[in-house]
């Protein structure tokens, strides 16, 4: 790869120009998409505050406005730091409290808006650049070439974007497990590199340091997220391998600093542990809750969302093309790398890719559970990397045909990358909302009306569906929100009303004690929303009273 040492100065024009693009991306209309379902129950545990808390006060059978949820969705003089760690402890054991300690003193600082909060995983994935460019110099040892490309994939990748703006931790797990695999390919590429004792003893400071890097990142990322045991597993895989099964001195080692990271984790773990059998029945409550994709059409659907994303249906005629041309460009990359490198370096990305997903996979008998999607990001990360290593050594092909070919390859996926970005950071909402997906339409319903009032319950997915609607809704939307199913007394006084996902027999229960229909006015494979109205009868009975008002007014 002696041709691969120095970009040319267009390429490094272009990768500064995408890096560029990349990083105004991440920063351009962070508000703009609908604060989702998952990212307020993000802003509820850096709150302090516990669900059944939220539920005794705001769910309590009375007319309140949207800014009495604001207590609950951000950092608050009423509850500390040591609660939102120890309510995370107890209702969300799985969630681990790294993301949510740094966002409660972010939020401390910038305030509680949806700007202040995504701002945070906007900054952090600055940290990707410089972490993934030490990664492809571990792995093929060239100052830019292949660095830079994966940069700029990166860059103005839109399931990148889609991370680097949502309130969740996924984007900062993306940061430790760069940190954690190129410190790890660090040291063994220093400990493979001589066998003389003294070139050793010399080297031994910097092996302690880089594996000091190696625990502490390790610790770091489980810390962010539990699937981090998996990236983990997937390391050890590789140093097993590469020692072809013996118990050498860098096996040891290893072992030996993962059990420290793992020792460092282990306060958390412990509650986890302790709570695992409630962890079990919230998982089958989200897996009850959530909606399921088919296995295989998932997959390929999220490796063309890597390069290119604009929010295409899963029926869309198009998206079969697309999905088509990226499978084929993803699986000749693997094969290139595969014959083109070195086992060492194929066989890392190819445990990367492989091992985290794995489990999701196999456990998909129903179909892929789209909660779970964000867990493929290692994989979303060894794909990249592997197209950019293919796009950076065929841009150099000695064959000018080929050359050129790649080269207008790689011009389309970096056109296709920055469309989506473009698409994607002016739409109001997107594939990853889930839930949450249609509630810029509901909200547009709803604030068309002059005194609206929405009624609600906490079952299922409506406690966070509430949650997410207030930030779209309108000062002049009332919420009447109810702990049980019972009927609600509905004030005088509002021009609409508006149930969001009733069951069919509370819904029938409210048009019978009240003499009223209810008409559909959205409606998607998560919930519903319904409008009370005058049934045809006591409409037109209201008609014939105000004609024979009228009448009379006349004589």
């Amino acid at each position: 790869m002696r041709h691969l040492k120095f970009a040319p100065s267009w390429l490094r024009f272009l990768i500064i120009f995408l890096l560029t693009m990349g990083i105004l991306f991440r920063f351009f209309n962070l508000n703009s998409k609908v604060y989702c379902h998952d990212e307020t129950y993000t802003s509820l545990r850096i709150s302090g505050y516990r669900t059944t808390e939220v539920k005794q006060q705001i769910f309590n059978n009375r007319v309140i406005t949207k800014e009495s949820f604001a207590q609950f969705q951000g950092a608050n003089q009423q509850k500390s730091l040591n609660d939102t760690i120890m309510n995370l402890a107890k209702e969300d054991p799985y969630h681990p409290p790294l993301y949510y300690i740094i966002a409660r003193l972010w939020m401390n600082i910038f305030g509680n808006s949806v700007t202040a909060i995504r701002s945070l995983s906007a900054c952090i994935s600055l940290l990707v650049f410089p972490c993934v460019y030490w990664l492809c110099r571990e792995l093929f040892n060239v100052p830019l070439s292949v660095p830079g490309v994966a940069i700029a994939l990166i860059a103005i990748s839109p399931i990148q974007l889609v991370y680097a703006q949502e309130a969740q931790e996924y984007i900062l797990w993306l940061v430790t497990i760069l940190l954690s695999s190129a410190s790890l390919l660090r040291v063994m590429r220093l400990e493979s590199q001589d066998k003389d004792e003294a070139v050793k003893e010399q080297k031994r400071p910097d092996l302690f340091a880089i594996w000091s890097i190696y625990a502490v990142t390790l610790a770091i990322s489980l810390y962010t997220c539990l699937w981090s045991a998996f990236v983990a597993l997937a390391h050890g895989i590789y140093v097993t391998i590469t020692a072809k099964f013996k118990f050498t001195e860098t096996v040891r080692t290893y072992l030996l600093v993962s059990l420290v990271g793992f020792l460092a984790f282990m306060p958390w773990i412990t509650i986890v542990m302790g709570d695992f059998f409630q962890f079990l029945l919230s998982a089958d409550k989200a897996r009850i809750q959530s909606s399921f994709m088919p296995t295989f059409p998932f997959l390929l659907m999220q490796l063309s969302r890597i390069f290119f994303d604009i929010d295409l249906k899963l029926d869309n005629p198009l998206n079969y093309l697309i999905t088509a041309l990226f499978l084929i460009l993803v699986g000749y990359s693997i094969c290139f790398l595969c014959l083109t490198t070195n086992y060492k370096v194929w066989f890392f990305i190819i445990t990367l890719i492989v091992v985290p997903a794995l489990p999701l996979i196999l456990s998909s008998a129903d179909g892929i559970q789209l909660s779970t999607e964000p867990y493929f990001v290692p994989s979303y990360l060894g794909i990249q990397v592997t197209v950019a290593y293919l796009l950076a050594t065929q841009i150099y092909n000695e064959s000018v045909p080929r050359r050129s070919i790649w080269q207008i390859i790689m011009t389309l996926v970096i056109i296709g990358g920055l469309i989506s970005s473009k698409v994607s950071s002016q739409a109001e909402t997107w594939w990853n909302k889930g839930t949450s997906y249609g509630n810029p339409q509901v909200a547009q319903v709803i604030n068309q009306t002059s005194s609206p009032l929405l009624i609600s319950d906490a079952l299922g997915n409506n406690y966070g569906n509430v949650l997410s609607l207030s930030y779209l809704l309108e000062p002049k939307v009332r919420f009447l929100l109810i702990n049980n199913p019972k009927t609600p007394t509905i004030p005088n006084g509002f021009t609409d009303v508006f149930l969001l996902n009733p069951s069919d027999t509370w819904r029938e229960t409210i048009e019978k004690n009240y003499k009223l229909k209810t008409d559909i006015v959205y409606s998607d494979q998560y919930y519903s929303v319904w409008k009370l109205a005058k049934s045809p009868k006591l409409r037109r009975r209201n008609i014939s009273i105000n004609k024979a008002r009228s009448d009379r007014e006349l004589f």
